[in-house]
């Protein structure tokens, strides 16, 4: 067993490609014509993004929309990086808020949060030392 992809439902897919394109600076695997899917290059797992209405579809009761939930849904992607402060201000300017500005944890992992314009939970950290 391996983790293929990790994926995110959102209201405006290629929006959410873009924000992370120029945030991170991610790479764009592919968008399908449709504008219901898409993925992102992050290494060996990828990053994807799905319409709420696909999501829908999936899911006959529906799901939690992370763009209209007041808080943070109860899961995150962390996004691993040297310049936590750099990639927290990167993304600040290109739309998401911030829940908690970069701070060195008591393992000495520099780690901030932000969230996304599709609501989406972020993590930025740098690796873990061990």
């Amino acid at each position: 067993m391996k983790l293929g992809y990790t994926i995110l439902y959102v209201p405006d897919v290629a929006a959410s490609l873009r924000f992370h394109e120029a945030a991170f600076g991610l790479k764009r695997r592919f968008l399908h014509e449709s504008g219901q899917y898409g993925e992102l290059d992050t290494g060996g797992t990828a990053l994807a993004f799905a319409a709420h209405a696909l999501g829908d579809t999936n899911f006959p009761g529906g799901h939690v929309h992370a763009d209209t939930s007041k808080q943070p849904l109860g899961m995150e992607i962390a996004l691993v990086t040297e310049d936590v402060e750099a990639a927290h201000a990167r993304a600040l300017e290109q739309g998401a808020k911030e829940l908690a500005a970069p701070t060195v944890k008591p393992w000495g992992q520099k780690v901030s949060y932000v969230r996304a314009p599709d609501g989406c939970l972020i993590e930025l950290c740098t690796p873990i030392v061990g």
